[in-house]
């Protein structure tokens, strides 16, 4: 596997420390400073698949995982109806696959391509009995039928900004019955040209009045609605070729409005010495201060790739109300982090922790993985899927112990 970025080809398990030099912006004219900005390269050798490795996961006492379906290629989102049947996007593949468990044992038994011809086909959503598809600049809806059966798409929009650097578009809908549309940048760090880019869009379902909902987000591919409160909460990623442990990666509370301060910030509105221009009209620093903080943040290059809220009965009541967010990894760090499945805990409707739920898919000495976890989804009887992208693999957590 490999993957293209700003600084090229990506081999796995090459590792490279850089020391590039930029200037910093003229916040201090009388000194020119000097920033020296490191970013190394480590990206864990991927391991052939095999079940007997799901073994080696590690989970909360009471939890059990299994393989829902596998050797699937490029797994990325998933969707899953109120029949059960589930839908998952491949991005290599450019379709939209149904995997049906007609038997109900835990495990697909019938696979089949509902939606083809899809180029960088990613995020999925069911609203209303319509199953809705984002590619790099297409947004599509299509009618559910039963069996995993699906009608012809529908085009509703048809220019979405260039992807660059990020063509993952995700998308969801609202409390409020509106359509939201995540755009990422179109580069690791840089004062974007088109508007639209690095915010997440508000849309009607029709695809029609299109709206900037916030803004200065690099790539909030993971968002959701609390179901207590409906405020929407949103996984960032920080820029690249910042360190090993810059700028975190961060949880924030997104609201319409707001601009959350990327390429010119980054966590508690830290100005990013390593961008050599400033926001126009004004200082980094002075930008900063007026931009919305994040409310919590998590270890640098995790990548965080999907948030969802659990609230269904399944799980212990602890649970209830609380978000999971796939890590899919890092290669911008050494020792790499990420490769798991990890919990943020609620507490009245605010979020105050994260912690590990699923781990084990890194080797301890960071050098191997069996396991890039991506989308999530809550099923009709509470168990949680999610997808591994890169081992071709859907993955299924059920809670057996007794409930107290």
């Amino acid at each position: 596997m490999r993957r293209k970025t700003n600084q090229g080809w990506l081999l796995i398990g090459c590792v490279l420390l850089l020391g590039i030099a930029f200037p910093a912006s003229s916040q201090q004219p009388d000194k020119q400073r000097i920033e020296r900005m490191e970013g190394y390269l480590a990206t864990p050798e991927r391991l052939e698949f095999d079940e007997a490795l799901v073994k080696k996961l590690q989970l909360p006492k009471g939890f059990q995982i299994n393989v829902f379906a596998k050797d699937l290629g490029n797994p990325r989102k998933v969707a899953i109806a109120p029949d059960g049947n589930v839908y998952v996007t491949r991005r290599e593949q450019g379709d939209v696959i149904a995997l049906i468990d007609r038997n109900r044992d835990g495990r697909a038994d019938e696979q089949r391509t509902v939606a083809s011809n899809l180029e960088y086909i990613n995020g999925i959503t069911i609203h209303k009995n319509r199953l809705y598809l984002v590619t790099d600049r297409e947004l599509y809806a299509a009618n559910l039928g039963r069996g995993g059966k699906l009608g012809k798409p529908q085009l509703l929009i048809n220019d979405l900004p260039d992807a660059g650097q990020h063509p993952n578009r995700t998308l969801g809908f609202g409390p409020d019955g509106l359509l939201y549309i995540s755009v990422g940048s179109t580069c690791n760090a840089c004062d974007e040209t088109n508007e639209e880019s690095a915010t997440l869009l508000q849309v009607q379902p029709d695809g029609k009045k299109r709206t900037i909902y916030a803004r200065g987000l690099r790539n909030t591919i993971g968002f959701a609605w609390h179901p207590q409160t409906g405020e929407l909460w949103g996984m960032d990623h920080g820029s690249d070729w910042r360190g090993n442990d810059q700028p975190p990666e961060e949880l924030n509370l997104i609201q319409q409005g707001q601009n959350y301060g990327w390429p010119f910030c980054w966590g508690d509105r830290q100005p990013d010495v390593y961008l050599p221009s400033d926001p126009e009209g004004t200082t980094k620093k002075e930008f900063c201060a007026k931009t919305a903080p994040p409310t919590l943040t998590y270890t640098a290059h995790s990548a965080p790739l999907d948030l969802v809220f659990y609230t269904a009965n399944q799980f212990p009541q602890e649970y209830r109300n609380d978000a999971f967010v796939t890590m899919r990894g890092s290669w911008n760090r050494n020792p790499p982090v990420g490769y798991k499945l990890v919990r943020v805990r609620y507490k009245d409707g605010k979020p105050v922790a994260f912690e590990d739920f699923i781990t084990g898919f890194l080797t301890k000495d960071g050098a191997a993985q069996f396991g890039r976890p991506v989308g999530l989804s809550v099923a009709p009887d509470g168990s949680l899927f999610f997808t591994d992208d890169t081992n071709g693999v859907i993955y299924r957590v059920t809670y057996t112990a007794s409930k107290k």
